[in-house]
Formats: structure tokens, sequence, C-alpha cells
């Protein structure tokens, strides 16, 4: 088999610190991928929530194709061009701050994240950011301290940038309540930092890497009042949430709190390499010239990606469809959940079309089973779906699909996953 010979070949030529699943793609289509040796799977991981869109939709492609034939590359600091100025205006029109926004363009999420970092600290002339437990806001040096999961993103990588702290965000499944993360939060000012040296808050709406743990409205909302009490920002890291995922343009939508800078990446750009920061102007404009940006920052190709995804997500109904598509997907697993013998799907959470469940010992206890949950990644793979595990406690399986998937392909997907489900409980009682 093609895919024997090419693991070889990885192992040979690849870092091991690369982790990969084993399915080598040769080519996909919405919300179809096909491996080398020609299986056929569903894809409900999007490359972790990049293909909102789909695989290789025929708007993005068609306007990657027509920049191609323009130019690749100028660098925006050298030569800029209508279309990033273009994609800044949109971003700013639809990024949820209630204010006038400005707009700047990068290549990873990560990137954006720093650049917010740097850009609230320019603003506020404070250095301590805060950071939830659970988060993941990157690989970077900067990124990792921000991120509140050790294995696999942190182990042996430290030391890490100081003034970064973590405060408890809420998980209702595992008893920590609003007044729980508000009240560790103010320890944290009473014990271990000044709130008034701290630039920013940053915080997922939809907690990615963590669980898929949803930020309660009452949570936002009390975060908003703290941070205008003494003068900190709130950075929404929109980067797996955004892009229509939730049944909202942005995850923060739901609650109605605005934050003061957005940052966006993975379904941005529907594939290619693209990430924003976009927030009020009067923030975004505290960096100098020449303070922000980079060689390949806001790459013509991806940002007339970007540009042709939003009129996708409008003209598509993709918001509406990610909320249809969410509805589904919970249905089923609760319907799952409640059957007996099932008992070890602990909970079922999620916004829109960004929903996980979680593997537990029993229901009581709520210990984690991520060997289960593991199982039920395998199986379904087995079976052709491909479905992604995280958490910080490792035994979440998390589910992205397209937010274009057919009514029929996400019905056929939805039995595999049952499928998948039943056969890994049968063989972990075994």
């Amino acid at each position: 088999m093609l895919s024997s010979a090419l693991r070889a070949r990885q192992q040979a030529a690849v870092a091991p610190g690369v982790g990969t699943r084993t399915i080598f793609a040769e080519k996909a289509e919405n919300a179809e991928l096909w491996d080398v040796d020609g299986k056929r799977y569903i894809d409900f991981a999007a490359g972790i929530a990049v293909n909102n869109t789909g695989h290789r939709h025929p708007r993005v492609m068609e306007a990657v194709k027509k920049q191609a034939d323009s130019f690749t590359h100028t660098c925006f600091h050298v030569a800029p061009y209508e279309g990033y100025v273009r994609l800044a205006e949109r971003l700013n029109a639809l990024a949820p701050t209630g204010a006038e926004n400005r707009t700047m363009l990068v290549t990873t999420g990560a990137e954006a994240v720093e650049n917010a970092v740097k850009i609230a600290r320019a603003y506020t002339k404070r250095a301590a950011v805060v950071a939830f437990t659970g988060a993941f806001h990157g690989r970077t040096m900067l990124g990792m301290a921000l991120t509140g999961k050790v294995n696999p993103y942190k182990k042996n990588f430290g030391p890490f940038p100081s003034d970064i702290f973590h405060a408890p965000f809420p998980n209702t499944f595992l008893g920590i309540s609003v007044d729980d993360a508000i009240g560790g939060l103010e320890a944290l000012f009473a014990g271990d930092v000044d709130p008034d040296r701290v630039a920013a808050f940053i915080i997922e709406p939809v907690q990615g890497e963590g669980g898929f743990n949803v930020a309660p409205a009452e949570f936002l909302e009390r975060l908003r009042e703290i941070a205008d009490r003494h003068g900190i920002l709130i950075i929404a890291d929109e980067i797996q949430a955004g892009m229509a995922r939730t049944g909202r343009m942005f995850g923060i939508e739901h609650s109605g709190v605005r934050a003061d800078l957005v940052t966006m990446a993975k379904g941005l750009a529907g594939g290619f390499p693209l990430s924003a920061v976009t927030g009020r102007a009067e923030v975004m404009e505290a960096a100098h010239p020449g303070g922000l940006g980079g060689t390949y920052a806001g790459n013509p190709l991806s940002v007339a990606a970007a540009n042709a995804v939003l009129d996708v997500i409008e003209e598509e109904g993709l918001i509406a469809r990610a909320a249809e598509i969410g509805d589904r997907i919970q249905s089923c697993l609760k319907a799952i959940a409640e059957r007996q013998g099932m008992e070890r799907i602990g909970d079922v959470r999620g916004l829109g079309a960004m929903v996980a469940f979680e593997l537990v010992t029993d229901r009581a206890s709520k210990g984690a089973s991520p060997e289960l949950a593991n199982r039920i990644v395998a199986e379904a793979e087995s079976r052709g779906l491909i479905v992604l595990a995280c958490g910080t406690r490792a035994n979440v399986v998390r589910l992205l699909p397209p937010l274009t998937i057919e009514d029929k392909v996400l019905h056929e997907a939805l039995n595999i996953l049952e499928a998948s489900i039943e056969a890994a409980f049968s063989a972990a009682a075994n």
C-alpha cells in the first residue's frame, strides 16, 4: 500500500515531534477526503476547523487562481494591494467590538495572538496578560506560555515568557461554576498580579484544545465588567470558533459581550494560511508604524481566498447552516448517551457546528477515559470518518464538519459515528 511506504519515508525524513495521523491525503472535495490507497473518508476535522467552507470550494479556488495570474507576493510593506485593504474593511465591519475598527493581517493563529498581545501592551503601557486554564493560544514561546495545557504543547519546552498568569475557566461538567472562576480571578489579583499591571485578558469563547468548553454568557459579562473597572482589554481568541463555526460569525457574539481585540485564523481563508487581528481603532493605532507585520503577512493568494470565504459564508447562509448542523449532531449524540450502556458519555456540548462529547469512567466520579476517546477515534477512522480527540484530560472527541457538508453525507457520517461509539464501548466492556 502506498500509505505504508509513505509512513516509512516520513519516519526517515520528518522530525518525530511533528505528530500525525496515519491518513495520507491524495485528494479532497467539500466534506470528503481520499487517501493515497483510494479509501474515502468523511472529514469531521476540516483541517482543525480550517475548511469551514469545505475542501476546495469552487469560489475560493477561482479567486486564488485569478490572483495567481496577477501576482503571488510583493510583501505588503513593499507594494500594498487592494485585496488586503478590502479584507480589512470587511473584517472591521464584522468584528464585535461595538466601535470603529482597524485590522492587520499575518499568517498563523499564533502570530495573531502574539500581535494582539503586543498591541494590548502598547495601548495600556502594561505588561501582564491573564489567560485561562485549558486555553490553547499557539505553539510559539508566548503562545505556549498563554496555553493552559501541558502535554503535548508545553512539555520540555520551557522556560516561558514572564508576566503570564492563568485564572480558572468555568466548567459546569467538572463543577467549576462562574462564581468559582471569578473567585479564582480575584484570588489571582490578590496574590499574584496587581490588576493595574494587566494589559489584557485573552479568552476563547469556546475552548478548542481545552475540550470545546463554552464560556457562559454570565462569565463573559462579569469579565467585561472587571476589565472595564481596571482598564484591562479583552482579546477574544476566535481562531477556532470564528468564521461562522458556532452559528454566529464569532463565538463571543452569543454572549453579547464586546471584545477590544479579536484574533482570527483557521476558517478565515478556506485552507490557505492567513490570520488577522481586528480591534478598536484607538487600540490598534497604539503600535507605531513598522511595529506590526511580516514578510509573508497578508499573502495575496490567502487574502483572495479569505475575501471569497466571506462571500460564501454570506451567500450560502453558512451561519444558519452551522446552527442546523450542530443541532443535528447534538441531537444524535444525546440520543446515544441516553441509551442503556452508554453511561460513559459524560457530557455533550458545543455551539453550532463545534460539538464535542466527553468520555468518563462513570458519570458519578467523572473520571477521565482517554483510552475510550482514542478507541472511538480509531474505530471511526477504520470506518471512514475522521474525528479528533482533545481536552486537557485527553478524553473528549470533537466534531468539526465543513459547514458546506451535504445532508446525505452528514447523515452517513452520523451513522458511522454511532457505529464507532457502539464498537468502542463493546470492546471496552470485554
